[in-house]
């Protein structure tokens, strides 16, 4: 099994149209589209999984730079995906927010550093 990413997608497609395109040049075990969780808008790429690596080098020769909806997509063998921190912070205790520096005093910070 290989499993492809679809990048340049255009934002009409949808998954069913993803894996009959890849099926003219194999079997296919899953296509999806990536959408946006809050809007349901697609992102413009997707995935597919292939049964046959040959089969998948083949879709990746006669799809990567091809057109496709009037947008350029590219094909390539996914990467494994990475592990990403959980939570609403970042674990480097780094909250962000916006400036202010040391000033956590409640001082007008505008004085130029006299109090």
């Amino acid at each position: 099994m290989t499993k492809l990413f679809v990048g340049g997608l255009p934002y009409a497609v949808n998954s069913d149209e993803l894996k009959n395109t890849f099926s003219q040049f194999g079997s296919v075990l899953s296509a999806t589209v990536i959408t946006d969780k809050f809007s349901g808008q697609s992102k413009g790429f997707g995935f597919v999984e292939m049964e046959n690596d040959e089969e998948a080098q083949t879709a990746i020769k006669e799809l990567d730079g091809s057109d496709m909806g009037g947008r350029k997509v590219a094909v390539s063998v996914a990467r494994p995906k990475e592990e990403r921190p959980q939570g609403g912070f970042r674990r480097d205790n780094n909250r962000g927010g916006f400036g202010g520096g040391f000033n956590r005093g409640g001082r007008d910070d505008r004085r130029g550093g006299r109090y």
